[in-house]
Formats: structure tokens, sequence, C-alpha cells
């Protein structure tokens, strides 16, 4: 038995700071696990009441610690909360959902151990798991932020072998000893620094999905790699290590060569073993070979072949909003990333491309715009830009690339601006339109799936109209 299902075991009082989703999980998972004395801890008494336990503020949790053995946390609790400055006064360990779940599951709590696999970064992820979820058919599960939750996937009738994890930052500070069999750090760059504090506290939490059996990284992201160093030099990195790319793969990593994914990690062949076609993976161009040869990293590390993982893969489409195809043209193909949300996931969505035209915009939220649009402006045909930055977008253009045409949307209504925006872009479009804002959405719309809504929306009736243009012109 594992010290941390004993610790639950012993029948000492154990809070659950949280009386959300992720609160009413770990409730659960402490019931099974054997805990009898538990308590939410919430300034919402009616929330915390509705899960059947008994409840106390936070105030009063953090007042008095001296009967309490345990602290399970929901993850949106940040570190800095009184009730976990308190904790570590008194040396009450605290724990996340992650921690507890996978100690009862390696404990046989739920039957026999399953394999578990992490998957984390700060973009990618979702289309990552859903691939590797793909690949793993019946025998493996997405859980954690996607998919199912962790302990419907543990109590489900239907066992399955593999569960394929996508863990946020959050998540993995309150679970430093998941210790997965395998997990994957994609890439890096700045995001809830004020939640962890700075930036090397965010990638070291990230990197507790490195400190299992394997780890997958990606050798492309510089962040990453010296995220990686750190860990080697501390001692606490994974055993095997196996390094993903877009490019030709070195011994030791997952690639891509002559069109072909090769694996270069798990294969007895020195020159690798060729796994699958890279058009098989989504979305086109530099993201979905990343996404997808850290995917095949993972299945690989839990032994699938290549004709399973190309099985796997024809049965993968990629999640609205993340880069999925939303309309075709005549010649003209019009991405949805609505979800890049930031500088790093829109410039993941423009490599690659060239002659395409941009729209993006909303809140920067402080974000730098101007290393992207320096990477990229060269690449563009045009851009519309619309939200409350965007004239800071256009300036930044302007100042890197003062021919390139920019139409920025001043219309604030929601659905209107869009199809203005899409509009423009058809005018001038003669390959790509790309939606990748690289900004959030709530200036102007209900969330990011509103905006690439909307967007697709838009497409279809720009096409119309130029389609109904060009018949009129011709009679």
């Amino acid at each position: 038995m594992s010290a941390l299902v004993d610790l639950v075991r012993s029948g000492g009082h154990i809070l659950v700071a949280g009386a959300g989703v992720s609160g009413a999980g770990i409730v659960a998972i402490l019931k099974d696990l054997g805990a009898t004395n538990i308590t939410v801890v919430d300034d919402n008494t009616e929330r915390a009441l509705s899960l059947g336990v008994s409840f106390s503020t936070t105030a009063e949790a953090a007042a008095d610690l001296t009967e309490v053995c345990l602290i399970a946390a929901s993850p949106g609790w940040r570190p800095d909360s009184a009730l976990f400055a308190a904790a570590d006064a008194a040396g009450v360990p605290v724990v996340g959902e992650i921690s507890l779940a996978r100690a009862g599951d390696a404990d046989g709590v739920w039957g026999d151990p399953r394999t578990w696999i992490v998957i984390t970064g700060t973009n990618g992820k979702t289309t990552t798991t859903g691939m590797l979820a793909a690949i793993l058919g019946p025998r493996g599960l997405a859980v954690g932020n996607i998919g199912v939750p962790l302990h419907t996937a543990l109590t489900a009738p239907h066992r399955v072998e593999i569960l394929a994890a996508e863990l946020s930052s959050f998540q993995l500070h309150w679970s430093p000893t998941v210790h997965p069999d395998a997990g994957a750090l994609l890439n890096l760059a700045e995001d809830h620094i004020d939640w962890h504090g700075s930036f090397e506290n965010y990638a070291l939490d990230k990197a507790n999905a490195l400190t299992g059996e394997v780890a997958v990284y990606g050798a492309d992201d510089q962040m990453v790699a010296e995220t990686v160093g750190k860990l080697r030099e501390a001692g606490t990195l994974a055993p095997q290590v196996v390094g993903f790319t877009a490019g030709e793969p070195a011994p030791g990593q997952v690639g891509i060569k002559d069109g072909q994914v090769v694996d270069r990690a798990f294969s007895d062949d020195p020159d690798g073993l060729a796994i699958t076609a890279a058009d098989h993976l989504q979305p086109p161009g530099i993201r979905g070979q990343l996404n997808g040869t850290a995917a095949i990293a993972l299945a690989r590390s839990v032994g699938l072949t290549p004709e399973e993982i190309t099985e796997g893969l024809s049965t993968f489409t990629v999640e609205a909003h993340r880069g999925q195809i939303v309309h075709r043209s005549a010649d003209v193909v019009w991405f949805d990333d609505s979800k890049a949300t930031n500088p790093h996931a829109a410039d993941a969505a423009m490599t690659g491309l060239s002659d395409f035209v941009w729209v993006g915009g909303g809140q920067l939220k402080g974000a730098d715009i101007r290393p992207l649009v320096a990477k990229h402006a060269h690449s563009m045909n045009s851009a519309v830009l619309l939200g409350v930055d965007a004239q800071q977008i256009a300036d930044a253009l302007a100042e890197v690339r003062p021919d390139l045409p920019v139409t920025v949307i001043t219309d604030t209504d929601p659905r209107q601006s869009m199809i203005q925006a899409t509009a423009a872009a058809a005018a001038a479009a003669t390959s790509t339109v790309l939606l990748a804002p690289a900004a959030a959405s709530l200036d102007m719309f209900t969330g990011m799936s509103q905006r690439g809504d909307f967007f697709a929306e838009g497409a279809v009736l720009a096409t119309m109209a130029e389609n109904h243009t060009e018949a009129t012109e011709r009679r």
C-alpha cells in the first residue's frame, strides 16, 4: 500500500479544498480509498452542502488544522491561499486529485493498475491527447481536462488499460508525485505566471509529467530542452528520455524523414522504423507534425505497432477551433484556430504557411505581439484584424511590413464584425485563410468557441457572396 493511500485510510481528518466539479471528483476518490472523515472547504455553502459531507469556510478551516492529516486541493486553488499557508506552517501535506487517483489505481483500488500517460504543455495538449486516444482505440481513454472525469474512468464497467490524461500546470502543481508510465511536455511559453509566481515555477510544475518511466519532450522547443536539463541535473528526470521533432530524428528521437514519421527511440534498428506517412498528421503543417510525433512517441512507449498507429490516426479528426478546416472554396482553405489565444499558439498555427490571410485580434492581455508579426508578416498575403487590440497589432505589422494590406474591423457586434472580417479575407485570399487570433476573445465574444463558429459561418457567407458576384459579372 502506498504511503498516500495509507494516510487516507488512517481515519484522520481530510480537507477537500473546493466544492466544484474537481472537488466532487476528489470526494468520490477519497471515499473509494477508504476515507471516513472528509470536510469540504468552500465559501459557497450551498455548493459545499451538495457533496453530502461536512463543510467549512476557508477562514474556519485555516484557523485550526490540529486534527487534519491531509488536504486535497482542487486545481483552481492558488498556492498562496491562506489555507495552504496554514497547512505549510502546520506540516500538513497538500495533494491533488491526480496524485490520489494515481496512488489508488497503483494499489488496485479499482482493479488491476492501469498504464498512465500524461500530456501537458502550453499549447497543443488537447489535440495531442485526442490523437493519442484515437491511436489507442478501445485500449485507452482520454481523461483529465478532456474526455471522461478520472473517477468515472476508474469506476466504469468497461475497463480500459491505458489512461491518456491531459493535465494543466495547476493539476501538476498539486500532483508532484504522479510519476506516470510515460509523460510528454510539448512546449513552453509564459502563461499563468500570476498563479505560479514565475515562469520557472510554471515550467517545473509542467515538467512533473517527465518524472515517471519515459519522458517525451519537445526537442525543437528551447525552453523545454532547458527544463529537461534542469530535471536531469536534479536527478528527477525519467530514466528513458525521448525527443520528438518535426525534423529528421536523431538517435533517441521520433521525427520526420522523407515524408515518413520515423522512430529512432523505441526501435532496435539504428536507422529507425518508419511508422506512418507524415501527411496522416493533423492539422496540416508544423503544428500537426509536432503534435503527431509526440502522440506517436507516446504510443510507441506503450508498445503500439506502426499498423495500429496508422489505423488509429485514420479515425482522428481535429477538434473544433484547434486548426480545423471549416470551409473550402475553389483553391482557398479556411482554418479555424480560435483556440490560439496567445502569440505562442498563433506562432504554431502560422509556421509553415505562406501566402495566407491572417484573421487575428482580440485581447492581448499584455502579451507582446511584435515577435510573432516579425516572424510571420512576410509570409502573409494580408491581415484582417478585429477586437479591442486590433490597432495595436496593426501598428506592429506596419513596423515590419508597411506594404502589407491590413483591414481593421471597428464594428463591435460579435457576429457582424466577423462577417465583415471574413468578407475582407475572402476578397484577398488566394490559398489560405487562417483564424489564429493570438489574443483572448472575451472583449467581444462569449468565448473562443463562439468566435470560431462565427468565423466558419462568415467563411461560407463570404464565399457565397464572392460566387454570386462572379456569376453576375459573367452575365
